[in-house]
């Protein structure tokens, strides 16, 4: 279960957001500026909170009350953006590599053959970042976060930057990932067609405030 309760002042905007998510697929749904991406950095740990609590799975993550923020990178979350950001230098391979090594997760041959069958990038192997497609990078990204073995996954805006085609290309191994890999995520979006189609629960974002939360029939104003 997710929960969040936070308060964040950013300039002259203001995020107040408060909900409990056990749905697993998180869609935080809103307009370019709602605060989408700041909420989702403060659940990765990017980002304090002014006042306010998150944990996952009744595991505190910030408590400003208590003065606990655990750091980003002893959260065990899987972070995948809009534009892959794989290593240009390293092939497909090492890139997948990349996560596992860096969060000191133990080598598991029979976990990486899975994600490689699951995300369909087993001929992708041998290739640089720039042989692939905006689609097939994504799907990279996509296993380079699961083979760290996080315990919560988010997913901001991972389609963005592709066209209609590879969207309709990589949503299905979306689809899949949620099916499949029993891994809660927050996927952020302002698509309500994509969110329809992945997520089991909403949480509808305007003005930095939680304006609507439960299953997709609350994008039906969308």
């Amino acid at each position: 279960m997710l929960h969040v309760d936070i308060v964040k002042q950013l300039g002259e905007f203001a995020l107040q957001a408060a909900f409990e998510s056990q749905g697993r697929v998180t869609g935080l749904f809103g307009a370019s500026g709602s605060g989408k991406t700041s909420l989702v950095n403060m659940i990765a740990g990017l980002l304090r909170p002014d006042r306010g609590t998150i944990s996952i799975d009744g595991e505190v993550m910030d408590d400003t009350e208590k003065g606990v923020h655990v750091p980003a990178w002893q959260r065990r979350i899987g972070y995948v953006f809009q534009d892959a950001r794989l290593f240009p230098h390293l092939g497909v391979a090492q890139n997948l590599d990349y996560g596992r090594r860096m969060n000191r997760v133990a080598d598991d041959p029979a976990q990486r053959q899975r994600v490689i069958e699951l995300l369909d990038i087993g001929h992708l192997l041998d290739r640089r970042p720039g042989k692939l497609s905006g689609g097939e990078r994504q799907r990279v990204a996509l296993g380079r976060a699961l083979l760290s073995k996080p315990r919560l996954l988010l997913l901001d805006e991972p389609l963005g930057a592709l066209d209609e085609g590879r969207r309709a290309e990589i949503l299905p191994y979306l689809v899949r990932l949620r099916d499949e890999a029993r891994i809660p995520m927050v996927y952020v979006s302002h698509d309500p067609a994509e969110l329809r189609q992945l997520a089991t629960q909403i949480v509808l974002l305007k003005n930095g405030r939680v304006t609507s939360f439960g299953g997709v029939k609350v994008l039906s104003g969308s």
